[in-house]
């Protein structure tokens, strides 16, 4: 068996760049390259957790990078619209309604840096910090494992919040993301990765094109600042019905006030689930190059947003721009705003708990 590739670069910042930055030492950013027996290569820098690179081959085996990002870590410091591209978001990934939520009687308030609501764990999220990294490895495997230890208080919420995520590349074309957090004091915990993905290639186009299997039968409608209702509503009959693939484009310009509402698809979907264990949860597939990308999940939600704020002013790694609706993103997770929906699954972790997530993307062509 192929020998698993690890090569570590070192990312050099400009020391302008640290401003509103919550990191104490800008030389420990650095940037890890994993390369598969297939040639699957993947690139992840402990800024932010980000993966800035994926490349997967197409059906004639050509290697392609599918996932939207930058070069150096200054584009993704100095973003404009913080698009998030490739990170762990969190504390409390999506959007938690009005910037507060209460836990044992005690009201707490973060920042509302979306609308009025909080998005994506707040103004210095687990994307704009740096973490530890150490290589890890098995066989078939090779990996980083990435630690953070988010404070009491640290963007307004509650408890000590020690946090390990892992990549993993095997050579079963699978990239494997694991997550484990504890906490001193109870918390709301909603990690996901936030990848944008284009299975033709980064900068290559939008992906209205992309056939999209999500296996859900519900999905949670949302108010007019993107907070769920409270609702699981059926997909069947309505743009929101991916249970049999079809492109993403096909209906994204029906009249639908969700779709209004999410100025295209910008949803979680209710996945159907078989117990606790890796569960299916959608599969994409680009006609043109024929790659495939399979999700599975111990998370009860996806959310699914293709791209609908992106608008060409952001260049990426082939110094094409990012043109609307030119990357879509998969974000297994949570619902969003549970901590004030009592009906949805919970995401309050407890001392003496442990919060486990796995999600798995499995790549192939056809």
């Amino acid at each position: 068996m192929k020998k698993l590739l690890a090569t570590l670069l070192c990312l050099t910042i400009l020391g302008s760049s640290a401003q509103a930055q919550r990191v104490s030492d800008f030389d420990k950013i650095k940037l890890y390259t994993f390369t598969n027996k297939s040639g699957i290569k993947i690139k992840i820098t402990n800024y932010g957790a980000i993966v800035t690179a994926l490349l997967v081959p197409d059906r004639n085996g050509k290697l392609g990078d599918i996932t939207l990002g930058y070069d150096s870590v200054e584009g993704y410091i100095n973003a404009v619209d913080k698009p998030y591209f490739g990170a762990i978001v969190g504390r409390y990934g999506n959007r938690i309604a009005n910037g507060e939520f209460t836990i044992d009687g005690e009201t707490y308030s973060l920042a509302t840096n979306n609308g009025p609501n909080h998005l994506h764990g707040g103004v210095i999220g687990f994307d704009k910090v740096v973490w530890d990294a150490k290589l890890v490895g098995g066989k078939g495997w090779s990996g980083l494992e990435l630690s953070y230890l988010a404070k009491d208080k640290e963007e307004g919420y509650p408890g000590n919040l020690s946090i390990k995520v892992t990549y993993k590349l095997t050579d079963d074309n699978e990239l494997i993301v694991d997550y484990l957090a504890t906490t001193d004091k109870a918390t709301p915990v909603n990690l996901t990765q936030h990848s944008y993905f284009n299975l033709k290639g980064e900068g290559q186009g939008d992906i209205l094109d992309h056939e999209l299997m999500i296996n859900a039968t519900k999905y949670t409608p949302i108010d007019s600042t993107s907070i769920p209702t409270g609702e699981l509503e059926a997909v069947s009959g309505t743009p929101f019905d991916f249970t049999k693939a079809k492109a993403i484009g096909r209906d994204i310009g029906q009249k639908n006030e969700q779709l209004e509402f999410g100025m295209g698809f910008d949803h979680n979907f209710v996945l159907d689930r078989d117990g606790d264990d890796l569960s299916l949860a959608a599969r994409v597939h680009e006609p043109t190059t024929g790659r495939v990308m399979e999700i599975r999940t111990t998370e009860p939600g996806i959310q699914f947003y293709c791209g609908n704020f992106l608008d060409g002013r952001l260049k990426g790694k082939s110094g094409q721009p990012y043109v609307h609706r030119g990357g879509f993103c998969l974000e297994t997770q949570h619902y969003p705003d549970s901590p004030n929906q009592l009906n949805f699954p919970s995401t309050i972790l407890k001392p003496g708990e442990e919060y486990r997530t796995t999600t798995v993307f499995k790549f192939s062509a056809k």
